[in-house]
């Protein structure tokens, strides 16, 4: 999180140009939207008992776990031939290449036409970021695919973006289900209602290094660009280090003080 921090500020300075950036979790996370509060939206106790990290993200939206999923970060200014600018657009952009990614994966996913309230109720039902399609997102049987939210900084954004290719539902309502008169059977098969992952279709499993490499190769397919591997700078990681020690791994910062 910091350092995706970091490069947005990079980029926002012009000392770097737009970034995707791929990676993963370990250990599994629990990442909440920057407007979140922690107890009133993840079960903190039930998190430590389960190994999992709590952070809070730049970018808005509900609470996600993280574990076995390409996790990405697009990160550049606005304006431009990929992103012509504004926070719909800009999901759009990003939203038809998962979309033919996943296509090419063997899935018909479709773009969600508007954004849902998601899921009425306390505890996990409401916190769950999969529980609620925001427009753009996508979906296969009517199931939440993808997770994504942004920060917009000066005349940049970033977009967080989710995909899990499976998901532990047991585990997910007990790391967000704050209404202990919620039985884990009840809360297990509400989200097995609404949300998805790619393997939970596929007959033969999908790895993440084929995701990844499917989710460049229609990035620069579609787009018209080229990718180059690179590393933070040296002032990335300073700014990133700073960034790590006054609010990610801030407990106060991250829970607003109410742990």
């Amino acid at each position: 999180m910091a350092r995706d921090e970091a490069l947005l500020e990079s980029v926002a300075a012009g000392d770097s140009g737009p970034v995707l950036r791929l990676y993963r979790w370990s250990p599994a996370t629990v990442t909440l939207g920057y407007g979140q509060r922690g107890r009133t939206v993840v079960n903190l106790d039930a998190c430590r008992g389960l190994g999992l990290d709590v952070v809070r993200r730049c970018t808005g939206g509900r609470a996600v776990l993280h574990d076995l999923e390409m996790t990405y970060a697009v990160i550049s200014q606005e304006q431009n031939t990929v992103f012509p600018g504004g926070i719909l657009n800009n999901y759009q952009v990003i939203a038809r290449i998962l979309q033919q990614t996943l296509v090419q994966l063997g899935l018909r996913v479709q773009l969600a036409a508007e954004r849902s309230r998601g899921l009425d109720g306390d505890g996990a039902e409401r916190s769950a970021c999969f529980t609620a399609p925001g427009q753009f997102e996508l979906l296969y049987d009517g199931r939440k695919l993808a997770g994504c939210a942004q920060k917009r900084f000066r005349n940049c954004f970033l977009q967080h973006g989710s995909i899990p290719l499976s998901l532990d539902l047991e585990r997910l309502f007990m790391a967000l289900n704050t209404n202990p008169a919620v039985p884990v059977t009840r809360g297990v098969r509400l989200l097995t209602d609404h949300v998805g992952w790619i393997n939970r279709w596929r007959k033969d499993p999908v790895t993440l290094d084929q995701l990844e490499q499917q989710f460049v190769e229609q990035f620069s397919n579609l787009k018209q660009v080229a990718f180059i591997e690179d590393q933070l700078t040296a002032k990335e990681l300073r700014r990133s280090v700073d960034l790590r020690e006054r609010q990610y791994s801030n407990a106060e910062w991250n829970f607003r003080g109410l742990e």
